[in-house]
């Protein structure tokens, strides 16, 4: 029986708990300084080299940019994206142990008209992160989201893709970049216009009343991928870029998993979260920020003083059940505190899934989704949207094989998750969805 007078703290067992006051995993001898994982413990020095190793063993081990290709990095002020820009700066450094050999740009694309910031707002954040974009040295591009309301028709249409070149022939490729970059002189790059272009308020307006448009901020979110991954595509064109670098981690992209399959984009998994996204043909978009953690970027920013940007979405401020990305987010980063291993499964999983569906950049034009340009993976003669009918003929200069025919259902052209945002558009009224060389009117 009890005692209140008993002391029970000699009986109870002691669990040993991780300690920064442990020994680096890898050499031995510095005191950690930061634990990863139960049992994974660095020092200062040793993640720093395991940090950059991961970046660089990411693209060697793929191979997909060749040495001397321009590639654009997309940079949105966020942890994990400046992070990379970090990398690749530290890669392309004169020290660099495995340098690396590609010629980077950077884009901004400015989304404060959507999330209702002043214009003073607006530029002080360009402003901000410009300073951190001309010290990188590299040529960058500020772009408005605006822009994308002007984009061609060219932009939804998959370009004819490069000839590819075998992995046998990387070796020869260095060789020959070694070779020419050795007789010539590296001459400084100019910088772009550093300025945020002039945006119409029309423009912003309309771009708001669009967004709007969606009763849903889960439909809004998945708009407002969709219109910034065109305009990333676009620049990336105009400006000669032939790979874009995103800054999806690992954490990101298993909440994207989730989110995608709730979203009905199963079929479009292995493109939306895996290393490489060639739908578009001629820009493959890559992710070199895969293998790492939200934990891990942000202890390296923290410990080597990699600055960032706060910039407002669509979701900041909200509650956690406010759309499916936001629940997704919060039902796995909850898990991930009990279940330490819930984030890497998640992921590891992703690697493995694959689709029945015909791959995006094997498929024809016909059989590619209007917005998100996925291969479609709905059968034409099921019918989706009753008594919808298109109001008004839908040309485009660059897809008129998809556009034949003036009664053809909306439904032919879109993929399922595309047609659930676009329904839940429409389903309110009349609304319009206008291109510069698209014009899509629905009853």
């Amino acid at each position: 029986m009890c005692q209140v007078e008993e002391d029970y703290r000699d009986g109870l067992e002691r669990v040993e708990v991780p300690s920064v006051s442990k020994k680096c995993v890898k050499c031995k001898e510095a005191s950690a300084a930061v634990v990863i994982r139960a049992g994974d413990t660095y020092c200062r020095g040793c993640f720093k080299e395991y940090f950059i190793h991961k970046f660089r063993a990411m693209l060697g081990k793929n191979r997909i940019i060749f040495p001397g290709e321009k590639v654009l990095l997309a940079v949105s002020g966020g942890p994990s994206s400046c992070s990379m820009l970090s990398q690749v700066r530290e890669g392309l450094s004169l020290n660099a142990h495995k340098k690396l050999r590609f010629s980077p740009g950077i884009i901004y694309i400015d989304e404060g008209g959507v999330v209702g910031q002043t214009v003073e707002e607006r530029r002080r954040t360009v402003a901000e992160l410009q300073a951190m974009f001309k010290a990188t040295g590299f040529p960058f591009h500020t772009v408005a989201l605006e822009q994308v309301l002007d984009l061609p028709s060219s932009v939804v249409a998959m370009a004819p893709s490069p000839s590819e070149q075998p992995a046998s022939n990387y070796k020869e490729a260095v060789g020959h970049f070694l070779q020419s970059t050795s007789s010539s002189r590296s001459t400084p790059q100019d910088e772009e216009q550093t300025s945020l272009p002039e945006v119409p308020e029309a423009h912003t307006h309309f771009l708001q009343q669009l967004i709007g448009s969606a009763k849903t901020l889960t439909a809004r979110q998945d708009l407002l991928n969709t219109l910034r991954q065109h305009l990333l595509v676009h620049t990336a064109r105009t400006e000669g870029y032939g790979k874009v670098m995103l800054g999806d981690n690992c954490t990101r992209l298993a909440v994207k998993l989730l989110t995608s399959i709730t979203l009905g984009r199963g079929a479009q998994l292995a493109q939306d979260t895996g290393f490489s996204d060639a739908r578009y043909g001629d820009i493959t978009l890559v992710r070199p920020m895969r293998d790492y953690s939200a934990k891990e970027i942000a202890y390296y920013n923290h410990m080597f003083s990699v600055a960032s940007v706060f910039t407002p979405s669509l979701d900041t401020k909200t509650t956690d059940k406010a759309s499916i990305q936001r629940l997704t987010e919060s039902f796995v980063t909850k898990l991930q505190e009990d279940f330490p291993s819930t984030v890497s499964t998640i992921y590891r999983t992703s690697e493995k899934l694959q689709t029945t569906c015909r791959s995006s950049a094997k498929a024809e034009p016909s059989d590619k989704c209007l917005l998100c340009v996925c291969a479609l993976d709905t059968a034409v003669g099921e019918c989706w949207l009753e008594n919808k009918t298109i109001g008004a003929s839908v040309t485009m200069r660059t897809v008129e094989l998809i556009l034949l025919s003036l009664t053809t259902d909306l439904k032919s052209l879109l993929c399922y998750s595309c047609q659930l945002t676009l329904k839940d558009m429409v389903s309110g009224g009349l609304q319009r969805i206008t291109y510069r060389h698209c014009s899509c009117k629905l009853f």
